[in-house]
């Protein structure tokens, strides 16, 4: 018994083409080298003249218009017969096609998105509540890292119905700081305080120029926008080391940032109510009864 399986297993064994299936290994392997190699080329050629999603997708078309060449080719040496595997490829195609119809719509999404262009691998979007840099932009999705770190996959179908916020589209960003004063203040003096900041920081920029607004008179403050421009890469920086600086020169000039204060009145008239101070030995002296009753 065990030499009749030995046998059999000899013939399966001297039965099998190892020569096609050597080459057609070495095929695929040379398939997938050339393929990198001429997709890193592609990539340094269009480097200078296209964005960097652009080239990302250039690289990937390559390596995979090469990879099934060379795949085609490996099948072909081993005997398949390439009518049979495009028909049987079509078919598949088609089955796939009704059972994803997610798929297939977040695919169409994605060649939209790569046509309108909304955004590129680098820039830093909003969507939805979610704020991240694009790392990856795929068939199916759009990849982000957050400011916190953490990798959100969000679907290409989801940004095409969604509101999207790009936030490095162009070089330069307006800040604006909203500043509460109180109401005895000289709201004049304020802002030419302010505009001096902007005129002595570095990070801001002298064009377009800075400006204050009186926006609104608030239940215990006069309300300013103060707004300037920063380049894009230093706008968290320049956010913050402006207020700051804006504190400090409040302070400096005995300006108040008022805090919502209330009031407590008493009768029909809004007449204050009599409190009196009492002395700690006459409130002593008031505690002696008690203190006789209970003990």
């Amino acid at each position: 018994m065990f030499d009749e399986l030995q046998n059999t297993l000899m013939q399966i064994i001297g039965s099998i083409a190892w020569g096609q299936w050597l080459a057609a290994g070495f095929l695929l392997l040379l398939g997938v080298v050339l393929g990198t190699l001429l997709a890193r080329s592609a990539g340094k050629l269009t480097e200078k003249r296209i964005s960097l999603h652009h080239q990302v997708m250039i690289r990937r078309l390559v390596f995979y218009l090469i990879f099934i060449i060379f795949a085609m080719a490996a099948l072909r040496e081993v005997g398949f017969s390439l009518q049979v595997v495009l028909g049987a490829a079509g078919i598949l195609t088609v089955a796939i096609g009704f059972a994803s119809q997610t798929s297939a719509s977040n695919i169409i999404s994605g060649l939209f998105l790569v046509m309108e262009k909304p955004f590129e691998i680098g820039d830093l979007i909003e969507v939805n509540t979610t704020i991240g840099e694009v790392v990856a932009i795929d068939l199916l999705s759009v990849k982000l890292r957050t400011r916190d770190n953490l990798y959100v996959r969000i679907p290409n179908e989801t940004l095409i119905k969604t509101e999207v916020t790009n936030r490095s589209r162009f070089p330069i960003r307006r800040v604006d700081l909203v500043i509460g004063i109180a109401y005895a203040e000289d709201v004049e003096r304020v802002k030419e305080l302010l505009l001096s900041l902007a005129e002595q920081n570095t990070v801001c920029l002298e064009e377009p120029k800075p400006f204050v607004l009186v926006t609104g008179f608030g239940a215990s403050s006069v309300d300013l926008q103060f707004s300037f421009w920063v380049v894009k890469e230093e706008f968290l920086e320049g956010r913050g080391a402006m207020m700051i600086e804006i504190k400090k020169a409040l302070d400096r000039a005995g300006i108040e940032i008022p805090f919502p204060h209330t009031s407590v009145y008493a009768g029909s008239h809004s007449a204050p109510f009599r409190i009196q101070l009492v002395e700690p030995e006459q409130q002593s002296d008031k505690d002696l009864p008690n203190a006789d009753k209970n003990a």
